[in-house]
């Protein structure tokens, strides 16, 4: 009996959330995994299932999800970013395919990532922008953003900003970059990098910072929010159409 070849990927797609139940594969609904499962299985010419950095919900976006899987399909690595755009709807492209370790796990060896979230500042909705941002009518005050974004700057425990009835999970996280910036008259943009985040987490957030930026709550009150892990505190999550899954460092 020969041996069975199996060789170890990672790919880097982009995709637009808008018409997707999320990343994650789903039983009633339509999951982007399940697109890119079906294409990667086309392809090689046998059933390919995939880990992938993280889930992203119903609309997110990513500029960098990375997924990695095993095979033994003989498609030239180099020829996999062209013969996946055969497969696959235009919402979603293979930016990069690379050979890996069989001990990678495009999950378990992620060390940080880097989300980026949207707000559009516009006094009538711009029909154009209504699936990648947030639209506001009034502009926060950028500098009580930065503040509030200050705060959150190394470990503390999330508890008060993850999902309500979300599993049970470390809730103790790094964040070492959280920056708002102003682009142009009428975009706000908020990058936020961390050794990892908690289900709806940066909407959280960004919900909350927005608060403190229209004066609905102080400072303060962001600080007891953040330290009572109080999910019920924090008020309303940003919707998911202004949040992008940037980029996930090894």
């Amino acid at each position: 009996m020969g041996w069975l070849f199996v060789r170890y990927l990672k790919l880097t797609l982009a995709y637009d959330g808008s018409n997707y139940h999320g990343f994650q594969r789903q039983k009633n609904a339509v999951g982007i995994q399940q697109i890119v499962e079906k294409a990667l299985s086309n392809l090689f010419d046998e059933e390919i299932k995939v880990a992938a950095s993280g889930r992203t919900d119903t609309g997110v976006h990513a500029h960098a999800q990375v997924i990695s899987f095993a095979t033994s399909g003989t498609v030239p690595t180099d020829k996999i970013v062209q013969a996946m755009s055969s497969y696959l709807p235009e919402d979603i492209v293979v930016w990069k395919a690379e050979d890996v370790a069989a001990d990678f796990n495009a999950r378990y060896s992620a060390q940080a990532k880097r989300y980026v979230y949207r707000i559009l500042i516009t006094e009538t909705t711009n029909p154009f922008e209504r699936n990648y941002t947030w639209q506001l009518k009034k502009m926060p005050d950028l500098s009580l953003l930065q503040a509030a974004a200050d705060i959150i700057i190394g470990e503390h425990d999330f508890s008060a900003f993850r999902s309500a009835g979300s599993a049970p999970v470390k809730t103790i996280k790094n964040i070492y970059k959280a920056e708002w910036t102003r682009i142009g008259a009428q975009e706000l943009r908020f990058t936020i990098e961390g050794d990892g985040f908690l289900y709806h987490m940066v909407r959280n957030l960004v919900g909350a910072m927005v608060r403190v930026g229209n004066g609905k709550i102080t400072l303060e009150r962001f600080k007891e929010i953040l330290a009572s892990g109080d999910r019920r505190k924090a008020g309303t999550a940003a919707p998911p159409q202004g949040l992008y899954l940037d980029e996930v460092f090894y």
